[in-house]
């Protein structure tokens, strides 16, 4: 099928040849230079015509031309095309100018290790924790886009929105976090971000100077250790025990140094899933006031928590003065729903508003207002609650066949909540080693060593069951044992 479009031919015109063969000539470089690949559509004779301000018949004599000569083909009713029946024609090398390197300085920014999907297809993929995409409402996603696009005044939604993010959505969320993670925040304090990552990329750049010392969990996120050493932070480490981060620790470093931040993930500590207990937190935001540094507390996975209770964040204490808090929808709902949201003292999330304008003016306006619509429906605390009695009864599955399997060989303690669990080894093992005999058998984990400062694995490894189904589950599972029975 022709598509209208401007053409790139360069036509000069020159009185040594008609107009018929220099328009053949120049079609005919540009399939040599491969620009015009085999089958491509040519424009109509029509538009080119216009373009090339030629009258139509000399364009149709020249495709005419072509065609004679094997470049072109003619097709009823729908126009000419380069020729199928040419052989393949190598693009034509770069001009010298072109293989020059650059020679420019710039910052080389290291990948990350992939978690989060299969390294090759086919593969039981042991994830960080992800949810199972199968769960997602999207029919609900759906008619709520489909509503927004026809509802009346919906133009204002393509437009430039509020920077700090839809303002219904914010509504939505102060409602939220004062129901269910226990705190106060005005609408206006709230910043909708792409993600969870993004805020936390923010408040690294608006709270970091270059030197200034960074507390992170051990083992903790790779993730964050990388945004605030490329931040410019000094960052070191803090190790945690099964109540959580040790504040004592903590405190002695704090004598030793001025701590800026500190980042905690005290709900179901990442990687090793055990939740921060109540004299700790206390302890942490004691500190926080004390020695006067930020406590970034990240939310990741806050809805799925099946022990007793519900653990408020620390935000809802009397002194969270410092505490900024960090959440998103990515776990609750799907990882492609890039919803996050971040929350902290007023001027610090000015400040952060004002970075987010130069990094990305807004948010993705129709879906913040659609996840707006479906919390303000009921239609998110009820998939929550589906998804906890899904997960609850994997976590439970899991459990089993790891007893099952491993026996002996291994010690864990059921996760009071989220989407993984964390298992440690009787005896260190070669972890590169066994990721080689897992490959194997078609099965990918988490490297381990990522979790640590010094990149180097000990005993422990975090498995993510969410995203995998019960069969998937169980023969995941015996395959790790398997490998593990062969290192």
């Amino acid at each position: 099928m022709l598509r209208p479009w401007k053409t790139i031919f360069n036509i000069s015109f020159n009185a040594e040849q008609t107009l018929v063969a220099q328009i053949a000539a120049v079609i005919r470089q540009e399939i040599t230079k491969g620009r015009l690949e085999k089958g491509a559509p040519l424009p109509g004779s029509r538009a080119l015509a216009e373009d090339l301000g030629v009258n139509r018949k000399t364009v149709i004599f020249a495709y005419q031309s072509l065609i004679a000569e094997g470049w072109a083909e003619s097709r009823a009713k729908s126009g000419t095309f380069v020729s199928e029946n040419l052989p393949e024609i190598k693009r034509d090398q770069p001009q010298k100018a072109r293989q020059l390197n650059a020679n420019f300085g710039f910052r080389e920014f290291a990948p990350d290790p992939l978690t989060d999907r299969p390294l090759s297809g086919n593969l039981i993929v042991f994830n960080e924790g992800a949810p199972d995409n199968r769960l997602a409402p999207l029919k609900e996603l759906s008619r709520a886009y489909r509503r927004i696009l026809e509802r009346q005044g919906r133009w204002q939604l393509l437009g430039y929105g509020a920077e700090r993010g839809d303002l219904k959505l914010r509504e939505m969320l102060v409602l939220l976090l004062s129901r269910d993670r226990g705190f106060q925040v005005d609408v206006n304090n709230i910043c909708i971000t792409r993600g969870s990552q993004m805020a936390l990329y923010l408040a690294a750049k608006v709270l970091i100077n270059t030197g200034d010392v960074v507390v992170v969990e051990q083992p903790g996120y790779p993730a964050i250790r990388k945004i605030f050493a490329e931040a410019g932070a000094n960052v070191k480490s803090v190790a945690v025990d099964e109540e959580g981060l040790d504040p004592e620790a903590l405190e002695s470093m704090c004598k030793k140094m001025q701590v800026k931040a500190i980042y905690v993930t005290p709900h179901h500590q990442f990687p090793t899933t055990v939740t921060m207990k109540a004299g700790r937190r206390i302890r942490l935001l004691e500190l926080s006031i004390k020695y006067g540094f930020a406590v970034i507390e990240d939310d990741y996975d806050h809805e799925y928590h099946f022990g007793a209770g519900n653990n408020l964040a620390l935000s809802s204490s009397d002194m969270a003065a410092n505490v900024i808090y960090i959440s998103s929808f990515s776990k609750l709902i799907a990882p492609a729903i890039r919803i996050g949201y971040i929350t902290g003292p007023k001027e610090f999330m000015q400040s952060l508003v004002n970075l987010r304008i130069q990094v990305d003016r807004q948010g993705d306006n129709i879906l913040e207002h659609a996840i707006a619509d479906l919390m303000e429906e009921g239609i998110i605390g009820r998939h929550s609650r589906k998804a906890s009695v899904v997960y609850r009864h994997k976590r439970d599955l899991m459990a089993g066949y790891l007893h099952q399997f491993f026996g002996s060989s291994i010690k864990f303690n059921k996760p009071e909540g989220g989407l993984a669990y964390w298992l440690e080894f009787n005896e260190e093992i070669d972890f590169d080693a066994y990721i080689q005999n897992l490959k194997h058998k078609n099965v990918q984990i988490v490297p381990p060593g990522g979790f640590y400062e010094d990149n180097k694995a000990r005993k422990g490894m975090r498995l993510g069951y969410g995203s995998l189904t019960e069969n998937e589950l169980k023969e995941g599972i015996q395959l790790l044992a398997d490998a593990y029975l062969k290192l």
